[in-house]
Formats: C-alpha cells, sequence, structure tokens
C-alpha cells in the first residue's frame, strides 16, 4: 500500500453487496481476496484484499464495539494502479459492478503533471479512486 500506512479497513452497509464490487474493481489493480474474517475477536465479519501477501485493505460489517459500530461514508481512498489501461479497467469494473463514476479516467493535471486518474463512488458512498503516477514527471515531496 504504502510506506506510510500498514493498511486500510472501512466499515460497509452490506458486506455481500461491497464484497462484489471491491472484488471486480481491485481485480485490475492487482489486487486479490485473500481470506474472509467471522469472528468479532477479529473485527466481525469482513473480506480482506491485498497484493504480495499484504492484508492491505479490508471491509468490515458494523459491530457493537466503539470504533467499529459506524457505517463508512464521505471517505476517499485512492488506490495505486500500474498504468492508464489499468485505471481504466478499475474504471469499468467498478461502475459494472454497483458503482457510480464521478470521474472518468483521465488525466488530472490540477493534481500533477504526471497524474492519471478515476474516481467512482462505492455502495456506501466512499469515492474511490484509481491513480497512476507517470514517474518521470513526479517530483519528489
Amino acid at each position: 500500500m504504502s510506506e506510510l500506512l500498514d493498511h486500510v479497513a472501512i466499515r460497509v452497509s452490506d458486506l455481500a453487496r461491497s464484497r462484489v464490487f471491491y472484488t471486480a474493481a481491485l481485480e485490475p489493480l492487482g489486487f486479490r481476496m485473500l481470506y474472509e474474517t467471522q469472528s468479532e475477536r477479529e473485527g466481525g465479519r469482513g473480506v480482506a484484499f491485498g497484493r504480495l501477501g499484504a492484508d492491505d485493505f479490508a471491509i468490515h460489517e458494523p459491530i457493537p464495539s466503539l470504533g467499529r459500530n459506524t457505517i463508512t461514508r464521505g471517505v476517499h481512498i485512492a488506490f495505486r494502479a500500474d498504468g492508464v489501461q489499468a485505471v481504466a479497467a478499475f474504471h469499468a469494473a467498478a461502475v459494472e459492478n454497483g458503482g457510480r463514476s464521478i470521474g472518468a479516467p483521465g488525466p488530472r493535471t490540477e493534481y500533477s503533471e504526471g497524474y492519471f486518474g478515476a474516481f467512482v463512488l462505492d455502495p456506501d458512498g466512499n469515492n474511490i479512486e484509481a491513480v497512476w503516477h507517470a514517474a518521470a514527471q513526479i517530483e519528489p515531496t
């Protein structure tokens, strides 16, 4: 995911519907469904996704535990893509599986010269993005 973040987990209103959405949308980005959780000790019923053996992203049903009892809404999560084709495939798969487009694949020079992204709302209204940065045009931060 990133060297700054270890993992991200969100709470969803309908685990089955979100599982279909995220399985399809994240596949073009190299993410696979890794495992399912069932117990409250593991955070409740959920699904973990990742690549290269890392469970970078998970979705869970809310459970009656502080910090785990609210559906996640309005968050923006950007996943890195390996190129413009992966961004386009993410967008198409997301829209075909319950997402709503809020930004077709394309350059976003307002963010940076090499920025190419696409944006969709997941079934709970979270802004999910796939982004590819043209390596030659990224400036170090």
